[in-house]
């Protein structure tokens, strides 16, 4: 597999190359510690095992008179797997111990999660009491301004003075209203009864100016008829 590393300052790409990628060098490496197949120095202990046994085996498979070569064998096993299971108790206490750390790590993990969500809902019940904070300061300024308008107002005893008087004024304008509007109506009445006079009194002159017309016209006419009675007398006397 090959990667590509750019070196900081410089601009220029280094190149290097790996036999196997990051997913199969775990598995590699998780198989050579459970195995012990090599090590850095001399040969596997895996493998030194393996040769001791076979020995230890082959010895016994023989059919001569070897139970001291075969004794001798068998403990040189046992040493040798004694020695291999050092190891692998190391690494059982490794385990354990990382076994027994992660579990504090995940109690911990668990512990500062509730810490976090506790946080948090501190951090929201301070944002309410902030706000009902602001609220209330706002109805105290509020409520000193409205304070501060009332003690500009005059007593309250001023006040009421100020209010009788305006009553007794308002009592006084509408009796005098009271008294304009009676003699108001009372001069609507006599102006329709004077109204009423000059109307009579008109309509009798109009009929006065009639009668005298009609009897100056029938005064009239009697006297053309009398001049016409003298004519004709006088004419009659003539004739005689």
């Amino acid at each position: 597999m090959l990667k590509g590393r750019k070196v900081s300052g410089r601009g220029e790409t280094v190149a290097a190359n790996y036999a196997f990628g990051p997913l199969e060098d775990d598995v590699i490496i998780k198989h050579r510690l459970l195995t012990r197949t090599t090590t850095t120095r001399g040969e596997p202990p895996l493998k030194k095992l393996q040769k001791k046994f076979a020995s230890f085996v082959s010895e016994v498979e023989k059919d001569e008179d070897n139970y001291n070569d075969c004794a001798k064998l068998s403990r040189a096993f046992l040493q040798e797997l004694s020695t291999f299971e050092i190891p692998l108790l190391k690494s059982k206490a490794v385990i354990d111990a990382n076994v027994r750390e992660k579990e504090n790590f995940n109690e911990l993990k668990d512990e500062i999660n509730r810490q976090i969500l506790q946080a948090q809902a501190d951090i929201e019940d301070l944002k309410k009491q902030l706000e009902e904070s602001k609220i209330e300061r706002q109805h105290k300024e509020e409520c000193e301004a409205i304070r501060k308008l009332i003690a500009m107002q005059p007593p309250r005893s001023q006040t009421q003075k100020v209010i009788t008087d305006l009553e007794k004024e308002i009592a006084a304008l509408e009796a005098e209203n009271t008294a304009g509007s009676r003699l108001l109506e009372l001069r609507k009445k006599q102006f329709a009864l004077l109204l009423h006079v000059v109307d009579e009194l008109q309509n009798t002159i109009e009929e006065d100016e009639k009668n005298l017309i009609e009897e100056m016209r029938m005064a009239t006419d009697e006297q053309k008829g009398g001049m016409e009675d003298a004519s004709g007398g006088s004419e009659a006397m003539t004739v005689d």
